[in-house]
């Protein structure tokens, strides 16, 4: 479950491999001991919370499979990104963040906030902010705003030991995921050529095994399925076809999601942004409700 990296830096196996809805975190030990992240799993981080007190909490973003189990640690020291709404403290305006609608946000809070455990957060005792270096528990935070994914979305370089927490540029093989209305394509792809470059020794990211050493490859191979959602969607175009008709097909999970509401809700997030796109690039065109190739 814990597993040394280098120095006081640990890496922290989520339930399941790290595959939603838990995730993977880190925990840095020293004169405070600090976890970032509250998905990997309840006994998990009661275990830890036994063996080495957990003094601070670091949320890199507020989605629900990085904050699920936050209510075990409540009386800690609990720290936001600046820019995590106050929607964090109802779970109906999360709902309706994540879901875009309030028929969807009521659905959100009956279904996956309920069968996850999700409870509504509290105020936190600090925030931070972009470019900020989080000094804590003996170690460098250097905390790296990456919007693309989520508003309130951050990576972090712990500077002592060169050990880059990419969170949710998660370098999984589905790519970059951009499913709720706030996500943004063209940043995702900004943050994922920033993080790349920063001075990493190492990668862990929110849902994958740590890379040791060079993972250029990885980030290279993880932004090239953005291409490949690109044409997927654009094919789709090939006949027409309406938005609808394309989140039928299910281009992007299969019609394999625990649950079909919520996939299609996604699904049809991510197939609008890139046909949004692709209509500004001038590859496609919208008539009578159906999108097409352009002449």
């Amino acid at each position: 479950m814990l597993r040394r990296l280098e120095g006081e830096v640990y890496f922290v196996e989520g339930e399941g491999n790290g595959k939603f809805p838990s995730c993977h975190g880190m925990l840095i030990t020293g004169k405070e001991t600090v976890l970032i992240d509250a998905g990997m799993g309840k006994e998990r981080i009661e275990q830890i919370d036994r063996n080495k007190r957990i003094d601070v909490l670091v949320l890199s973003h507020t989605h629900l499979d990085h904050i699920r189990y936050w209510y075990l640690l409540k009386d800690r020291h609990i720290l936001f990104p600046q820019e995590t709404p106050d929607s964090i403290t109802d779970l109906e305006s999360l709902g309706k963040r994540f879901m875009g609608t309030d028929e969807m946000a009521s659905y959100w809070v009956q279904g996956p906030a309920r069968l996850f455990g999700i409870h509504a957060m509290r105020e936190p005792d600090g925030r931070y902010s972009d470019n900020e270096v989080l000094d804590l528990g003996g170690a460098k935070l250097k905390a790296i705003h990456t919007p693309g994914h989520l508003k309130d979305h951050y990576c972090f370089l712990e500077q002592n030991t060169g050990t880059l927490l990419s969170t949710d540029i998660d370098l999984t093989s589905f790519g970059p995921w951009y499913g709720n209305p706030e996500c943004d394509i063209d940043a995702f792809k900004q943050d994922v050529k920033n993080v790349m470059n920063l001075p990493y020794k190492r990668v862990c990211s929110s849902h994958r095994e740590p890379i040791e050493g060079d993972a250029t490859d990885q980030f290279e191979a993880y932004l090239d399925v953005l291409d490949q959602h690109r044409q997927m969607v654009l094919d789709l175009c090939d006949p027409p076809h309406s938005l609808e008709e394309m989140v039928e097909t299910s281009p992007f999970y299969s019609n394999k999601l625990w649950d079909r509401a919520i996939q299609q809700t996604m699904e049809r997030t991510m197939i609008r942004k890139n046909l949004e796109q692709l209509v500004r690039d001038g590859l496609i065109q919208e008539f009578d409700g159906k999108y097409r190739i352009s002449s």
